[in-house]
């Protein structure tokens, strides 16, 4: 064979979905022998959605896996050779498999052999590895299969048991989510082993969101010397279909190896293929259009995939509020995207013009109701039992718990997804409220720092060429307006300095003598450290949000919340 002809079905998949990923797979697999693909590729787990957790502990899950896996096999096109991400049963816990499918049955299955046990990934927790390589022998061609993490390391053994054998190709089936920065890492750790290996090294990437995870597809094909040959679009799905001219190598003299499985399949060929379409490779993507790219298609698929009709946003005229609006307009449609404003006595008359003024550019309805005569009952209620005690945090926090106890209200009366506006800078030093800011089903900003609500807002504006988010939402001081004269300033330093020392605390795990070696103020830095440990309570009761940060709290970040481990630079 000259000439080989694969296709990458990017695809969007739902976790324990199993009939309608089935129905997606078959339907790119028709896409893939119109466009005349001999073969063609799958994300990792595709049948079943990734990540799947403690499913896959379920016998019945697997059970069904099984079946489904089957009928799929007698579902695709006879002229195409399908791999398809699946789990399959083992020996103590189940296996992260790739299923070759091809002649209308299951040809062969490769188990996933180095399994990732770091930031997001649990894999070794409810998975066994594989112990054996599989290549396929397609005619002529000698095809190595890898699931996502086997590919990762191009020094580590999974890479270097194949270059023995010396694939033709090398197929790689992936779920790999995304974060900042995530994207050329990923390619240059492909391109890497494609240049290892000498060989054609094909990447097909999920995309979609999963909870707080969002896959980014961008899945691409490397020649051996790294080069990138195609690639598809990011956050969206996408049938890439590439013509790989590459001929079955002269291996003479070549030992056979017992640690590899061995498949023979008959490559099947209706007729000659029609010559592809000219096709460029999507543009490059700059930070802040991929982070607004991951934060839309995260709430798309979560309002959608838990079956929300529509969402909700207490609007309060500042900045977060009115990212989250806008995002949330761009991800769902303005008509799917419900505005409420719940002012008091200390909200400025510019928070609410500027909440009105964002509600009529983003075409959203927001009718605005006062809850100063609510804060005061309760007050009345409540503020005997406490007589003689002086106005502190708690009356700021009551006005935050009515607004939160109202959105609920009207959540549950219109089955809306109530959206906490709470930003990464405010939740880990705890500038939040339990039960009142933070009440939502979904806490889209929650690993965005502030510094970036800032830039998204601004690139948001100069994308659109127009004022979507009023300038002045933008240039105020930030404030919470709980109480007169109120800014955020005057409980935390400077969010450029504070974002700076959160991400060498919470990202970099830096310590405290560290941070301050890079030119911060010791007391600062005390400080800050101090405010993150001290509200892991708080952050444990958040709603889940998307990540975009190399380490997001929940699942990246996971510190007990009792713990005694105080250096003795703070003090107690």
């Amino acid at each position: 064979m000259e000439m080989l002809r694969l296709a990458l079905a990017q695809i969007n998949t739902t976790v324990g979905a199993f009939e309608e990923n089935r129905a997606k797979i078959v339907a790119y697999c028709q896409k893939a022998e119109q466009a005349g693909a001999d073969l063609v590729l799958f994300p990792e787990l595709a049948l079943c959605g990734y990540p799947p957790e403690d499913l896959v502990l379920k016998p019945h899950f697997l059970r069904t896996a099984a079946g489904e896996v089957e009928q799929l096999a007698s579902e695709i096109p006879p002229s195409v050779t399908a791999v398809v991400g699946v789990p399959v049963a083992g020996g103590c816990l189940p296996r992260n498999a790739a299923a070759v499918l091809s002649g209308g049955q299951v040809a062969g299955v490769y188990a996933k052999m180095a399994l990732p046990n770091y930031g997001v990934f649990d894999e070794q927790r409810v998975f066994e590895p594989g112990s054996r390589a599989m290549c396929l022998a397609f005619g002529d061609l000698r095809i190595a299969l890898h699931i996502c993490e086997d590919s990762w390391r191009p020094d580590g053994p999974v890479v270097r048991g194949l270059k023995g054998w010396s694939p033709d190709l090398l197929l790689n089936l992936s779920a790999s989510p995304f974060h900042r920065g995530k994207f050329p890492q990923r390619l240059e750790v492909i391109r890497s082993t494609a240049r290892a290996l000498e060989t054609t090294v094909a990447y097909c990437n999920l995309t979609g969101g999963q909870d707080e995870l969002v896959f980014d597809g961008g899945s691409f094909v490397a020649g051996p010397d790294g080069a990138v040959i195609a690639q598809a679009r990011r956050f969206e799905e996408e049938l890439l279909v590439v013509d790989l001219p590459v001929r079955g190598r002269k291996r003479e003299g070549e030992a056979d190896s017992g640690e590899i499985d061995r498949v023979v399949l008959c490559p099947v060929k209706s007729a000659d293929p029609a010559p592809l379409p000219g096709r460029a490779d999507p543009a490059p993507m700059g930070e802040l259009e991929e982070v607004y790219r991951a934060l839309c298609l995260g709430l798309k698929d979560y309002t959608e995939k838990n079956r929300f009709e529509s969402v909700l946003v207490a609007v309060s005229g500042g900045i977060d509020s009115a990212l989250v609006a806008t995002l949330a307009v761009d991800a769902l449609g303005p008509e799917r995207v419900h505005g409420i404003s719940l002012p008091t006595r200390f909200n400025s008359e510019g928070t609410r013009s500027d909440a009105e003024a964002l509600a009529k550019n983003l075409g959203i309805e927001m009718p605005m109701v006062s809850i100063q005569k609510l804060y005061e009952d309760a007050l009345n209620c409540v503020g005997p039992l406490w007589e003689g005690k002086g106005v502190d945090v708690t009356e700021e926090n009551l006005q935050a718990r009515i607004r939160g106890l109202l959105v609920m209200a009207l959540s549950n009366k219109f089955n809306r997804l109530v959206l906490a506006t709470g930003n990464k800078s405010e939740l880990a030093t705890g500038y939040c409220t339990l039960y009142g800011d933070m009440c939502g089903g979904y806490a889209l900003i929650k690993d965005v720092p502030k510094t970036v609500v800032f830039d998204l807002c601004r690139w948001i504006n100069e994308h659109a060429g127009r004022e979507r988010i009023p300038v002045s939402t933008i240039e105020r001081p930030p404030s919470a307006e709980l109480r007169e004269d109120q800014k955020d300033s005057d409980s935390l330093p400077p969010y450029d300095l504070l974002d700076a020392i959160l991400e060498a605390y919470v990202e970099r795990d830096m310590s405290r003598d560290e941070i301050v070696a890079l030119g911060h103020d010791p007391q600062v830095v005390t400080r800050v450290v101090r405010l993150v440990d001290g509200n892991e309570y708080k952050r444990r009761q958040a709603a889940p949000g998307v990540k975009i940060t190399p380490k997001a709290f929940g699942r990246d970040r996971r510190m007990p919340i009792t713990h005694h481990f105080i250096p003795p630079w703070i003090p107690l």
